[in-house]
């Protein structure tokens, strides 16, 4: 008898599974809000120099006629009328000028205050409100390692409540935070709690569910990242303050940590420990819970260590990170498993955070960003099931790269063409994420699928992490961000077309199966697989 056959016992769709998806499910809402906090947060307004004393509030020319918005004027403006003042300004002969010795002017009609506004962070600064979004990306990566190795040692549900719990903390600290530094650091912290959140809900999420409904499972918590991305804007709108936005995204999962100690811990880790007895009292509390109690009475201990003896062994096996290119076809489909990966990540984040660069509403646009989401993961899901895994990847990545590169070639002027090769992007993105989960999965062995899993996340996550810095290059030449954006995701999909096919093949168990080649899925054989989360993000470790 299985974990799943144990699971029928005492009831395998009855009250006790809503209840704990619904648990585990509803703080997913707002993860979005925290991925993606610093779109409205770090907000860069309008604004220019705080003229010096004495002096004219006209801006200096910039090197391409625009507005200098970095420097001011040092000295009065000439004596005469002010359209003299502008013929001389416009020539270049008002002079000399110096940095904004005294500060800026904001213009506060669409936020209050925001990171930017608070620490001045423009002009020689500009960059640092992306070093804070990578730090956070960088947390997300750290955490995901730290987490998942404790996870292991201290079981699931603890670390999901230590993590809830350093969310709000964290969350909270960086709305009081006094200055840039600190709000860097809980920021990075913030990531960290955001991966033990993950990857203990993307566990015990699946472990309590039957595998005929895991689909379904999975696609409910992907959609409540989905349209969490809806909460935000709303929220951003009603709160144009940014320390009270950065505290009621982080308030709610003080809730979320007194509502976890109802969330029932992981019975295959409770005996992988030796706890075969807290595993026991737990399968029968959800028999209980089920009206089923006589079936969870009748469970004896000696009956669940012999059911789970096969899971026991399996999960003690020594397979590391490093059997994954060992052989010729792993190392050829880790390599390009670890590309595709972080080009997707990659190149999400990039579309993801630079609402603001469209020179169009950043509330609207944020809406849809996230509402092209839904329809991209319905005809993703359709494409897998006929076109096939890999050439549905490699298009994913391919028409992505296209348009970030071809919104090169676009006017500024020509805001609705930009935002919708934006939007097209995302789109594509999503559903290359959505495709990710699954093929991957497919692609390993058993015995190793979960290290492959882990190879891949991280890759995204290193990839999140370096999206906001290249923004940086735009120093040297504007459009660079734009290509290093676009080509990143031509080279996964590219990298795509060098994986095996796996629709309609069963599911390897062995680094031998893999090596020998697939083998056709028969008509009758019920494909199993271990079905993640779609979301950027959401990454298991």
């Amino acid at each position: 008898m299985t974990f799943s056959e144990l699971l029928e016992r005492v009831g395998s769709m009855g009250p006790f599974q809503v209840l704990h998806v619904l648990l585990l499910s509803i703080p997913i809402l707002f993860m979005a809000s925290h991925n993606l906090l610093q779109i409205f947060t770090a907000a860069t307004p309008a604004h220019h120099c705080l003229p010096a004393p004495n002096t004219s509030s006209a801006l200096p020319v910039g090197p391409h006629g625009e507005p200098d918005r970095c420097r001011r004027f040092s000295r009065p403006p000439p004596e005469g009328p002010p359209g003299l003042w502008n013929a001389t300004l416009a020539n270049g002969t008002w002079g000399p000028t110096e940095p904004c010795l005294d500060g800026w002017v904001y213009d506060r009609a669409t936020f209050s205050s925001t990171i930017v506004t608070e620490w001045d962070l423009v002009c020689d600064f500009r960059q640092m409100k992306e070093v804070a979004q990578s730090l956070y990306m960088a947390g997300v990566l750290i955490g995901g390692i730290v987490f998942g190795s404790l996870s292991d040692r201290f079981g699931r549900r603890p670390i999901l409540t230590l993590s809830y719990l350093l969310l709000a903390v964290s969350g909270t600290c960086s709305a009081f935070s006094p200055n840039f530094l600190t709000y860097s650091s809980f920021r990075f912290l913030t990531g960290c709690s955001l991966s033990g959140i993950i990857l203990s809900t993307m566990i015990l999420c699946v472990e309590w569910v039957p595998t005929r409904i895991r689909a379904i499972q999975s696609m409910f918590t992907g959609y409540c990242y989905t349209f969490g991305q809806f909460i935000l804007p709303g929220l951003a709108y009603s709160v144009t303050e940014w320390r009270w936005l950065q505290f009621i995204v982080s308030f709610p999962y003080y809730v979320f940590f007194l509502s976890s100690w109802w969330v029932a811990e992981s019975v295959r880790w409770l005996v992988l420990s030796g706890k075969s007895s807290k595993a026991l009292k737990e399968l029968q509390k959800v028999a209980a819970f089920n009206g089923r109690k006589e079936e969870g009475d009748k469970l004896s201990l000696e009956e669940l260590k012999l059911n789970l003896h096969k899971e026991i062994t399996q999960g003690k096996s020594s397979y590391s990170m490093a059997h994954l290119f060992r052989e010729p076809i792993l190392r050829r489909i880790s390599c390009c498993i670890c590309l595709i990966w972080f080009a997707t990540g990659f190149a999400y984040y990039s579309l993801a955070m630079g609402v603001e660069d469209f020179g169009v509403n950043i509330y609207v646009l944020q809406i849809i960003f996230g509402g092209v989401d839904v329809p991209a993961k319905f005809i993703s899901v359709l494409c897998l099931s006929y076109v096939g895994r890999r050439i549905t990847q490699a298009a994913c990545l391919l028409l992505a790269g296209t348009a970030i590169l071809a919104n090169i070639f676009v006017p500024s002027d020509m805001q609705m063409v930009r935002t919708s090769l934006a939007v097209f992007g995302k789109g594509c993105l999503s559903s290359s994420y959505n495709c990710l989960f699954l093929y991957t999965s497919e692609l390993y062995p058993t015995i190793i699928r979960q290290r492959g899993m882990g190879l891949g996340n991280l890759c995204t996550r290193v990839g999140s992490m370096i999206a906001p810095l290249v923004k940086v290059t735009g120093e040297v030449m504007p459009f660079i961000p734009a290509i290093i954006y676009g080509v990143i995701p031509l080279l996964g999909g590219a990298a795509a077309f060098f994986l095996p096919e796996t629709l309609n093949t069963a599911l390897p168990e062995t680094i031998e199966d893999v090596r020998h080649g697939r083998k056709p899925k028969e008509e009758t054989e019920v494909q199993t697989i271990p079905l993640q989360s779609c979301e950027p993000g959401k990454e298991t470790s």
